[in-house]
């Protein structure tokens, strides 16, 4: 007991004296400060995605053909059946397979770009008159982890997400969390990167890795204090264990007195 009230002191002691320094987003941010967004968020079509392309026209009868069909579930928590559009999954070449229109590449196209390309396929060989088409990412996830309130994986329902969106939608960090170790982790063109940002600053609005895309991997990391803690959780159970044994050899002991 007198560990872990050690312990405990140590850990307030520490945050009360990171606070706020080590606490405030954007430290550096001026009243009326403006700066040009430079980095496109728009994100690419890469391997694996799961694309969802519906097409539509005035002869809605005619478009058919180039439609997946939608499949049918039930939602337990409101006991309603729905449907959704199966989707087109990129393969490890980066293609597609398309009604009409046989196998595309698609890996590096946005989704505007696919679009435009498959409309003007459908009206240059006469498939289809005055198509309408639509791509969207049906498998567009992120996952944060780490000193955050609920930590989750989040599905994004647009071509947008910033760090701090993700942040919030994982219920924002832990007072222990360390503002200056954020790491994004990605994926792309065979290689892994680990990139660390720092939320102290307005650099990070400037920086690349400030738009996530698909299947990131957002890691706030612990502060000391955190680490204490759990080091002491560590310790004070390895004690209940010994305190357990010990108890269990005791009574042990005794019986094997008493039956001499």
């Amino acid at each position: 007991m007198k560990w872990n009230a050690l312990v405990l002191i140590w850990s307030l002691l520490i945050v009360s004296c990171a606070a706020p320094e080590r606490v405030i987003y954007f430290q550096d941010l001026q009243q009326g400060m403006q700066e040009d967004i430079e980095q496109s968020y728009e994100i690419k079509i890469r391997k694996d995605d799961l694309l969802g392309i519906t097409v539509s026209a005035r002869n809605s009868e005619m478009a058919i053909p180039f439609n997946l069909p939608a499949t049918a579930y039930t939602m337990e928590i409101k006991s309603s059946t729905s449907s959704a559009q199966l989707g087109y999954q990129v393969d490890v070449d980066g293609y597609i397979n398309f009604p009409q229109l046989g196998r595309i590449h698609v890996e590096g196209m946005t989704r505007k770009e696919l679009a435009s390309w498959i409309t003007g396929q459908l009206e240059q060989k006469n498939l289809l008159q005055d198509p309408v088409v639509t791509v969207t990412f049906q498998n567009f996830k992120v996952s944060v982890l780490g000193e955050v309130k609920n930590p989750r994986v989040i599905n994004v329902k647009s071509d947008r997400i910033t760090v701090l969106e993700a942040l919030a939608e994982a219920g924002d960090l832990n007072i222990q969390a360390k503002r200056d170790r954020v790491a994004v982790i990605r994926e792309a063109e065979g290689k892994r990167t680990v990139h660390y940002l720092d939320l102290r600053s307005s650099d990070l609005l400037q920086s690349p890795y400030y738009y996530l895309q698909q299947n990131d991997v957002v890691y706030v990391e612990p502060n000391n204090a955190r680490t204490i803690q759990a080091r002491s959780t560590q310790v004070t159970s390895v004690g209940t264990w010994v305190s357990v044994f010990s108890s269990i050899m005791s009574v042990a002991t005794l019986i094997v007195t008493l039956l001499r």
